[in-house]
């Protein structure tokens, strides 16, 4: 069955982390939309690469998705900004929907306020956010707990993937 997976960026993110698993979505026969600022917005990448913005975070619902995913780079910082979308992620975490985050992507999931107890596990440089967060951060190419999976760097994008698509069966 066909899930709709929302990818929540703005500028700043790093490509890898949201063309690989996107693709492995897609392979798999599911239906990634990019969520940012407004709908077809440029959104310019880490390492200059640009993509378009399918849909605003105004016109956005999370009851519209099967699952999120935040890739990394400086776009989760830069998503923190803006509350609308830390509610979005919410909504989510609340619903039990699956999260998957990566790289800096789990420090934007701190917004949520969502992450005490949790395990988890990112970038090195984000780590200490997501425990005063609350979460126990573990140092794994990839950490699942619950509907949340989370991963380092873009080196563990296939193990990321490989756990994203078993919560998305």
């Amino acid at each position: 069955m066909s899930k709709r997976i929302a990818v929540l960026v703005t500028d700043m993110v790093e490509e890898i982390e949201l063309t690989d698993p996107v693709k492995a979505y897609e392979d798999a026969g599911h239906k990634a939309e990019i969520i940012s600022d407004e709908a077809g917005k440029t959104i310019k990448g880490k390492n200059g690469d640009e993509l378009t913005a399918d849909k605003g975070i105004d016109e956005a619902k999370a009851s519209d998705y099967d699952a999120l995913l935040v890739p990394g780079g400086f776009s989760p910082d830069l998503l923190r900004i803006n509350p609308k979308n830390g509610d979005f992620a919410k909504a989510f975490m609340e619903a039990e929907k699956p999260v998957f985050a990566i790289c800096h992507g789990p420090q934007f999931l701190v917004e949520t306020d969502l992450l005490k107890g949790k395990e988890v596990t990112s970038f090195v440089s984000v780590r200490k956010d997501l425990e005063n967060a609350g979460a126990t951060v573990k140092d794994e190419e990839v950490v699942v707990d619950g509907n949340l999976v989370t991963s380092r760097t873009p080196d563990d994008l296939p193990a990321f993937n490989r756990e994203s698509l078993k919560l998305l069966k």
